[in-house]
């Protein structure tokens, strides 16, 4: 079904862009159609943590909510989501971060089918104006925290 795949390359240090990903409590403050977030618990596992979140997705006249377990990797700057709960058949995203000359490489994937078929072509037909608004409010947001504006 719908998925998006990108890399991009920006400003700020690998360090910096995966704290703010995985400021998953934060979503609501920037990321658009994001009504609520709640991290319901965070626990360590070695060298990762697994983080479980619900957020409220509002569209139009939808509004979902899902949960999620998003499973962090500090030490390799990679979380990875996988879908629990709520109106998707499943969905999957991936982002990964590394350190480059120019700064940061972001890569950023998803995968997702709703369960309801309409809001499934609802969102088809806006799906990439969609990922294109969600990569840029965290380019947004980096710049707002980090304090560099890019033209």
């Amino acid at each position: 079904m719908p998925t998006h795949n990108e890399t991009k390359i920006l400003p700020y240090s690998a360090q910096g862009m995966y704290d703010l990903v995985a400021d998953v409590a934060s979503y609501p403050e920037f990321l658009p159609w994001c009504a609520a977030a709640r991290v319901k618990s965070v626990t360590d596992e070695g060298s990762r943590q697994i983080m479980a979140a619900d957020l409220v997705i509002s569209f139009k006249v939808f509004r979902e909510r899902f949960g999620s377990q998003v499973i962090l990797h500090p030490k390799d700057k990679f979380i990875d989501t996988q879908y629990l709960d709520g109106p998707f058949k499943y969905m999957k995203s991936t982002w990964k971060f590394e350190d480059t000359a120019e700064g940061c490489a972001v890569t950023f994937f998803v995968d997702f089918e709703f369960k309801n078929a309409i809001l499934q072509g609802v969102i088809g037909l806006v799906f990439n104006e969609a990922m294109l608004r969600i990569v840029r409010a965290f380019e947004t947001r980096a710049d707002a925290l980090y304090g560099q504006a890019r033209p």
